[in-house]
């Protein structure tokens, strides 16, 4: 299908959800364009949160909302769903697909901001066992492990069988992420669910941080890293730092240290928090400009998030390898920005704008209830309530939507003030969905039949199967059979 403009105005599409497909596709709701924005999921994700999805505090709808009520009210902006697999820069078209039904969308200009997934560091089949956070599958399915492993505890413990491996949580990667997800099973076990279960002690439950590297939260700085995981190991996390994984099964994982010595870590609850690789577009991008990729394959970009020899693409966010910029949110947001404003100015026939500067707006994380870091510019460090507190306040700003506001800080009210954690349901799907699409060659679009023939043969089947239902049913009412013994 070829989607094309009517308007005949500048056509601009925007590849991505996130923060920099959601801010820069805002940013031109005043501009004299159309505005496609193409994303393979039908929300703008608050990724942050994550966690708190798989912890029970938060539900997907509160850090998720849908990508077109947010922007219903923009009226030059279009929304496709679909997963980019193609761009060719010199037709300007952009290919995206969704269970087998493909899309061409011309552009004149070009905002990329299709963003990161987990790396495993060339070992992807360590996500069969220890999924990633990076989407709203992976919370809930995390979410389906973390809190079914208490309940298969809670069979062995009833059946006499040892439940330690059960209750053995590993997180893996010491990054922002792995701190806060840690500290949130931890105070999951030893707080909210204590009392819950009449056969397992869960305060027992043990709790694993693993990294290769020498120190917690490396981008905070020695001082917040050594804070950090200090207040991780108050509330009863192990870390275990200068760790690498080897491998990971079904049972577990296993260690090795810098000495050489190695760890087995039993578990049937893992999860990867460590490293993140450049959406794939990367080096589709890569192949037709020239520009270089790195390792974690972001692309080279110009000073003004242009791509080489393509003034009309610009590259935002974690896709990008410029002046070493934190793959965060904010920088996400400002490049959108950025690249949005540039739009308009060549439309107007305004002189380029200077090279795009990031401004860090600080970083934090939170480790548990009245605890955190956080870091602004070169010389403030602060660590505890206060922390926590500013957390609080920035994370409720940027989630989009007065009731998604409203309702995750009577959510955080609940579970920080009280104990209570209201999204704690968890289905075999969540869990066993990713598994079971996996083996499918072609994933999902496998499930939709294309053989008209077959499909044609199983609507008249099933034609015929209602219709006898419904003649059955009207027999044994007319007959009085209802609730008649029969023989």
């Amino acid at each position: 299908m070829n989607q094309q403009s009517s308007s005949g105005r500048h056509k601009v599409v925007v590849i991505g959800s996130g923060f920099g497909g959601l801010f820069g596709t805002k940013a031109l709701r005043k501009a004299p364009v159309d505005v496609t924005m193409v994303a393979k999921t039908t929300h703008h994700l608050f990724q942050p949160l994550l966690y708190q999805v798989a912890t029970g505090i938060l539900s997907q709808g509160e850090i998720a909302p849908p990508t077109r009520e947010v922007l219903a009210k923009q009226k030059n902006a279009t929304v496709l769903l679909g997963e980019v697999t193609d761009i060719d820069l010199d037709k300007r078209i952009v290919t995206s697909h969704v269970l087998g039904l493909e899309t061409l969308t011309p552009y004149d200009s070009l905002i990329v901001a299709a963003g990161a997934g987990q790396s495993y560091f060339g070992n992807d089949h360590f996500a069969e066992f220890a999924p990633g956070m990076k989407s709203i599958d992976d919370a809930l399915e995390l979410r389906g492990r973390i809190f079914g492993a208490f309940e298969l505890a809670e069979i062995a413990a009833a059946r006499g069988e040892k439940v330690q491996d059960l209750l053995t949580f590993v997180v893996v990667g010491a990054g922002p992420t792995g701190v806060e997800m840690a500290g949130q099973i931890a105070e999951l076990a030893h707080r909210t669910l204590r009392t819950d279960f009449r056969h397992i002690n869960t305060e027992k439950a043990r709790v694993v941080l693993v990294d290769a590297a020498p120190q917690v939260l490396p981008p905070f700085g020695e001082k917040l890293g050594a804070s950090a995981k200090g207040s991780l190991e108050k509330l009863g996390v192990e870390v275990k730092l200068g760790a690498m994984v080897t491998s990971v099964d079904q049972d577990g994982l296993d260690v090795k240290y810098k000495d050489g010595s190695t760890e087995r870590i039993n578990s049937t609850a893992m999860i990867w928090a460590a490293g993140v690789q450049a959406n794939a577009l990367g080096k589709t991008l890569a192949e037709q400009s020239g520009a270089p990729l790195d390792r974690a394959g972001r692309i080279g970009v110009n000073p003004d998030l242009t791509l080489p020899g393509y003034p009309e693409v610009f590259v935002v966010g974690d896709m990008i390898s410029l002046n070493n910029l934190p793959g965060v949110a904010q920088v996400a947001i400002q490049g959108a920005k950025y690249a949005a404003t540039e739009i308009q100015g060549r439309l107007q026939g305004k002189a380029p704008q200077k090279p795009f500067k990031y401004f860090d707006k600080g970083s934090m994380a939170v480790i548990g209830r009245f605890r955190a870091v956080m870091m602004v510019g070169n010389k403030i460090r602060i660590s505890g309530i206060i922390a926590w507190l500013s957390w609080l306040a920035v994370h409720l700003m940027y989630l989009t939507g007065f009731k998604n506001r409203v309702t995750a800080l009577l959510r955080w009210f609940v579970s920080f003030v009280g104990r209570d954690r209201s999204e704690r349901t968890m289905t075999e799907q969540q869990v066993f969905a990713r598994r079971a699409l996996a083996r499918l060659e072609g994933g999902a679009r496998d499930l939709v039949s294309r053989d008209d023939t077959k499909a044609e043969e199983a609507l008249e089947a099933r034609r015929a199967e209602l219709e006898n239902q419904a003649a059955e049913e009207s027999r044994l009412t007319d007959a009085g059979e209802r609730g008649v013994a029969v023989g």
